[in-house]
């Protein structure tokens, strides 16, 4: 396994022991999601779902101050309902490549993620933050409701009511208060954030890799279906792992105790 990097206008990404680490690189403007940065995501991470090298994919925020602030609010001022509706599109297109790129993607939020960059954050597979993080959707402040997601995904993890309440009024919340929410997972000091994306993706890489991925298939596969139809999805998976050379050697590892080698096979 080779480590590398993937080299873009907005982004940086380094490639080292199966962990891909993804920053996007505008400290400047608080890592603001302009058109160019969907471009560079989505390029970026084309590249990560089929590199066999990538099991665990970190994504963060240049600086200390933001993990992203949003959107860039230049490239909003001459939308119409027609161009609107097709940078909403995009932003969903992208962010659901994020979403279901067979690979996990845990957002490691060191700043602001507003926004944009709160609808980036639910993307991704779990969120951990900074103590300093805030977070929220201040998109009805601009006239406008989030058009990359949030309506969507933000309801379906804390719930309708919570969903709303940060929706209609535009908060900020810090880490503490997005913890109890559920909208984030875990919450470390600053200077702690990324050494922990390291350990969860540590422990990620000690699972079976085709496990992983089943997982995650199984999880967005079923979320929208009806529990039988969900079943069914879960059954298939199953079967489908079962057959392989990594189950074999997941339960002998088990019964003879020792620790398997996985060849994602």
């Amino acid at each position: 396994m080779t480590d590398h990097a993937i080299i873009s206008e907005t982004l940086l990404c380094e490639i080292k022991d199966q962990i891909a680490t993804v920053t996007i690189n505008r400290p400047q403007v608080l890592n603001a999601l302009s058109i160019q940065v969907f471009t560079d995501l989505e390029h970026v991470f084309t590249q990560l779902a089929k590199d066999p090298d990538v099991r665990v994919i970190l994504l963060t925020g240049a600086g200390e101050k933001a993990f992203a602030a949003g959107a860039d609010i230049k490239e909003l001022v001459e939308t119409t309902r027609i161009t609107g509706q097709s940078l909403s599109r995009r932003g969903h297109r992208i962010f659901r490549q994020i979403e279901t790129c067979g690979k996990p993607v845990l957002a490691l939020i060191n700043g602001f993620a507003l926004g944009g960059g709160c609808e980036l954050a639910l993307a991704c597979t779990l969120r951990i933050a900074a103590d300093s993080a805030k977070l929220g959707q201040p998109e009805a402040r601009l006239g406008l409701i989030p058009g990359y997601g949030g309506t969507q995904r933000l309801p379906r993890l804390i719930g309708q009511s919570a969903a709303l309440k940060l929706l209609l009024t535009g908060e900020r919340i810090d880490a503490a208060e997005a913890l109890r929410l559920g909208l984030v997972d875990e919450v470390v000091p600053l200077a702690e954030l990324y050494l922990r994306g390291q350990q969860l993706a540590s422990s990620i890489l000690a699972m079976a890799p085709l496990a992983v991925a089943g997982c995650l298939e199984a999880v967005y596969k079923g979320a929208d279906r009806d529990l039988d139809s969900a079943l069914g999805i879960e059954s298939r998976i199953f079967g489908r792992l079962s057959a392989t050379a990594d189950k074999a050697e997941g339960i002998r590892a088990f019964l003879e105790k020792h620790t398997p080698i996985w060849t994602g096979k």
